[in-house]
């Protein structure tokens, strides 16, 4: 039986809502987190733990690390490392307006809001860019064999791993260039979705091809576009049933490898990055068997 959140695996949202928390001074996360346990996980919610939390628990969960901060040839990729992060989707932005506000006040005796970003589908699901996002995803038991940790005990299977970047998109400069220029930055048609097989190999796609590396690196992407007053760009989230895929993929990026970055640095930038450890769910509430709560 899938014992994990049912949000990670469900079709993306309408509209999203992502919040980031670190630790107040001197309080007690385990007490806030029992409080936490006691709210029912559905659909419109995942919750993941940072590094720092757990240790700060004096509990380990086997795979969880502090994201990695990363530089390349004219490249940053920044490590912003939070404790919480809550994932609250829907389709009714009052709706998730007040979901958000009610978990911050769960959250607040223990922990402050660091990041919130409000994302949104576009179109069928696409990048503000007019690119698809995700056209490699595993779908069905696939996707769930990816994402979804098994085989590691009680308190852990049914767990997921998760990867969050706030990319800011420069559309101005993008759209200056050529439509063929557009296509070899990320490796696909435009108008048809087509993979180039003769795209450069600086392309998104052939940079992050999943079944290029070895072993494979295969992720579940649930990314949504976000826009707001200070720009616009891509709230980047990938799921795992451990961070060292998405890793593979994100030193590949920056050219840990070969020197090569990926063509998406040509026009967008992350500003922030964090790993966080999703826990299954028992009976509708979080399980906090594996950190002792």
């Amino acid at each position: 039986m899938n014992k994990s959140q049912p949000g990670i695996l469900a079709p993306l949202p309408g509209l999203s809502r992502y919040l980031e928390f670190v630790p107040v001074p001197d309080t007690d996360p385990a007490l806030v987190l029992r409080d936490l346990a006691a709210r029912p996980i559905d659909p419109e919610l995942v919750v993941g733990f940072g590094p720092g939390l757990i240790q700060g628990l004096a509990q380990t969960v086997d795979g969880l690390r502090s994201f990695p901060n990363l530089s390349g040839p004219g490249c940053e990729v920044p490590s912003t490392q939070a404790d919480i992060w809550c994932w609250v989707r829907g389709s009714d932005r009052g709706q998730i307006t007040h979901s958000a506000r009610a978990l911050t006040r769960t959250l607040q005796p223990g922990f402050r809001c660091v990041r919130m970003v409000d994302g949104f589908k576009y179109d069928r699901g696409l990048d503000l860019t007019g690119y698809e996002d995700g056209t490699e995803n595993p779908e069905g038991v696939a996707a769930t064999e990816t994402a979804i940790v098994g085989g590691k005990g009680t308190g852990l299977d049914g767990s997921s791993f998760v990867a969050t970047q706030l990319w800011v998109h420069d559309l101005n400069h993008f759209a200056s260039m050529p439509q063929d220029e557009r296509d070899n930055i990320i490796g696909r048609r435009l108008s048809d979705n087509e993979e180039l097989d003769d795209a450069p190999v600086s392309a998104h796609v052939k940079r992050t091809a999943q079944e290029s590396f070895d072993p494979e690196a295969f992720v579940v992407r649930r990314s949504m576009p976000w826009a707001d007053s200070s720009g616009e760009g891509l709230m980047f989230v990938a799921f795992g049933k451990s961070l060292d895929a998405f890793e593979a993929q994100l030193r590949r990026m920056t050219g840990q490898e070969d020197d090569i970055i990926d063509g998406l640095f040509r026009f967008s930038r992350p500003v922030s990055g964090s790993y966080f450890w999703c826990p299954p769910v028992t009976d509708g509430h979080l399980d906090f068997t594996a950190i002792a709560i």
